[in-house]
């Protein structure tokens, strides 16, 4: 016996009878003895719908209302589902963030996770034998005492620190595929899906574009050392055997892990823009003046590459932001132009991001060596490099991305046997 975490996401609770599928799945780990919290996301399109209805009422709403109003999503999965396994027989009761409660900061829709409180749900498990059915994506602020939201895809960081708030043995990630893979199958169809990933792998992974989990949920998984599991809500609850592994890929520390390839996977991001600032003078001071305006307006920078003229008078600095900021970004830079004193400001939204991640890359050298000498062959032009112990990332035309992806997963052998 044991206890754990079941998350299920939007698709996984997107009608009635997906509810009732995922009140099996949760019986059959009460029927095995185990204590059991839930934490679900929304019906899958429902916050979206609810993001609209307040850009609908006013496009400069209020962020606390818009928190009160978001987070009712997963207040309605979270009272359907205990009513789905009261149904079968299971003792359950629904929890919103602010009863348990998950205290967080006060920056609505994005607000961090501070505090929870876990001793009356432990408490509910050895008194009742009771299924805590927790909203995902929200928590209260203690100092307003208003709701607030996590940002897109919270729910996974809240099943992550409920799991270790209430010292549970594992959390597992129930969603519409059946683990990560080294690459996205619908790009790759050779791509294998991973038995185990260490969390460090699983966080350059999912910062560089994987979708499977949210980046803060493998963070707080890494510090609080909690397994994650990842697996699919689609397999049948009664062929699933509660005492053996099932399919699925857990996410674990680096020494769990017998066997450490040199690379993991291969990410992507097509949510890129490049921005090229031009004939600036090269002097101190000026990095600062085009970086340090984007970083007052939330603008997050990721690729940079400086080029210095030949008679080292002036440089160009280029860079890359999300495609969400593009404009935003540009007009920040133009704003500032006279304090910088760029000739020309250059910009492309046609680029894609490639990054292969692995641990071994500590111990192994020319590894991104042979994905340039592999992108060249393919014709494949680089605009820019970013390394990092254990992974680099090249920026590219957008058009070449599948080819790319493709071309290194095939040259680091990651292609199923």
């Amino acid at each position: 016996m044991g206890r754990l975490v079941m998350k299920f996401g939007g698709t996984s609770v997107a009608n009635i009878d997906r509810i009732r599928n995922v009140a099996r799945h949760v019986k059959r780990e009460v029927d095995a003895g185990h204590d059991v919290a839930v934490v679900v996301s929304a019906m899958s399109g429902k916050t979206n719908e609810l993001v609209d209805w307040c850009r609908d009422a006013s496009p400069m709403h209020d962020a606390r209302e818009y928190d009160a109003v978001v987070a009712s999503g997963e207040q309605v999965t979270s009272g359907l589902l205990a009513i789905a396994l009261q149904a079968i027989g299971i003792q359950a009761r629904s929890w919103q963030g602010w009863q348990i409660p998950i205290r967080t900061s006060d920056a609505h829709a994005s607000a961090r996770i501070l505090e929870i409180d876990g001793s009356e749900i432990i408490n509910r498990f050895k008194d009742r034998k009771e299924v805590a059915v927790i909203a995902g994506f929200q928590g209260i602020n203690p100092q307003t005492g208003r709701i607030t939201t996590l940002g897109r895809g919270g729910s996974d960081t809240s099943a992550v620190a409920i799991a270790a708030a209430i010292r549970a043995d594992r959390c597992d990630i129930y969603t519409d595929v059946d683990g990560v893979y080294t690459t996205d199958p619908r790009v790759v169809p050779k791509a294998r899906r991973l038995d185990k990933i260490a969390f460090e792998d699983m966080l350059e992974l999912a910062s560089q574009g994987a979708k499977v989990l949210q980046v803060r949920s493998v963070e707080l998984g890494m510090v609080h050392s909690m397994p994650v599991f990842v697996r699919s809500s689609f397999d049948k609850p009664e062929d699933i055997d509660p005492h053996a592994t099932p399919p699925g890929t857990l996410i674990c520390s680096e020494e769990e892990i017998m066997e450490n390839h040199v690379v993991t996977g291969i990410a992507f991001s097509k949510d890129e823009a490049q921005i090229s600032v031009r004939q600036i003078e090269d002097k101190p001071g000026v990095a600062a003046a085009i970086f340090g305006p984007l970083a007052d307006a939330n603008i997050n920078v990721d690729m940079i590459v400086q080029n210095v003229s030949e008679d080292g008078k002036t440089t160009d600095l280029t860079f890359t932001v999300p495609a969400s900021d593009y404009t935003r970004a540009r007009d920040t830079i133009a704003a500032a132009k006279d304090k910088i004193g760029y000739k020309r400001l250059d910009s492309a939204t046609d680029v894609a991001k490639v990054s292969v991640i692995g641990s071994g890359m500590r111990s192994h050298a020319g590894v991104a060596a042979q994905a340039f000498t592999a992108l060249a062959a393919r014709n494949i032009n680089i605009r820019a490099i970013t390394t990092s112990e254990i992974k680099f990332s090249v920026l590219i035309d957008a058009a070449y991305t599948e080819l790319a992806v493709r071309t290194l997963h095939t040259l680091y052998g990651l292609d199923q046997a």
